[in-house]
């Protein structure tokens, strides 16, 4: 009885040993390394369209360096950050042109889309330049996108973000309420068009928001970041019209982006 124990001993010694040195047994998978890098999609609310000094190398999307994902990235240095939101992109353009920075390395990805998608940059030219019953009529046709057409765009932009990187923790960021209600604004809109324009982005936002749920992605709602700091309030954290600089409209500026965008960000990772 004895030698059997000793030999059973030396026979569980042997294969410890063995499975040490050789690693895990044929069909068991060893542990790759953890995803970890960075990708930032979406359209100028990511690429920080409104918060100037923009990189060089991006041209046309303007991305700033004072935009919330590098900001973010500055901070935290993650292994690697890929920085392809682009201003004026629409779900289709993320689907079709910003998914190839995804991979099985990306442990996260942020993303805005849905606005450009809305109309809601030639709505704001509407309600600008045509008066109150043009406007509210662009924000009920934009509206009507939002309802059945977007969910739809969402879906398929959200499903393959997940079968690209399957691993990444996706954060889907949504839109702030332009204006202040009731606020300090003498000119400009009348208070029923800022109203219907913020009942537009609360619809928006609802929209991403279920579309988000149910795949899964985590929903960061930045209404209440805003909060005091729309347009028409003392201290905006918006670009209301700029005639010189006309793409720079209805965009986060810098205190925007690391007041407004940032801590909701980083608080959702």
């Amino acid at each position: 009885m004895r030698q059997s124990r000793t030999a059973y001993a030396v026979t569980s010694l042997l294969l410890a040993v063995a499975f040490t040195v050789a690693g895990p047994l044929v069909g068991e998978a060893a542990p790759g390394p953890a995803a970890s890098g960075y990708v930032a999609l979406g359209d100028s609310y990511s690429s920080g369209v409104g918060a100037g000094d923009y990189l060089a190398s991006s041209g046309d999307c303007r991305r700033s360096s004072r935009a919330y994902p590098a900001l973010w990235a500055a901070a935290h240095a993650p292994s690697s950050f890929t920085f392809v939101a682009c201003n004026g992109a629409r779900t289709t353009d993320v689907l079709e042109s910003q998914l190839g920075a995804l991979g099985p390395r990306t442990g996260l990805v942020s993303v805005t889309a849905g606005g450009s998608d809305s109309g809601f940059s030639g709505v704001m030219i509407t309600c600008v330049v045509a008066g109150q019953r043009a406007c509210l009529s662009a924000v009920d046709k934009a509206l009507a996108h939002v309802d059945g057409v977007l969910p739809g765009d969402l879906d398929r932009l959200y499903a393959a973000i997940d079968a690209r990187a399957p691993a990444a923790r996706v954060v889907v960021l949504g839109y702030p309420h332009f204006y202040q209600l009731p606020g300090a604004c003498s000119s400009g809109l009348q208070t029923p068009a800022r109203s219907a324009i913020n009942v537009a982005v609360d619809r928006l936002n609802l929209v991403i928001a279920k579309r988000a749920a149910d795949h899964g992605f985590t929903f960061v709602d930045v209404r209440d970041s805003f909060a005091g700091h729309e347009i028409c309030s003392s201290t905006p954290w918006l670009r209301s019209v700029d005639v010189l600089h006309p793409t720079e409209s209805y965009h986060p500026t810098a205190p925007g982006q690391s007041f407004g965008y940032l801590p909701r960000f980083s608080a959702a990772i």
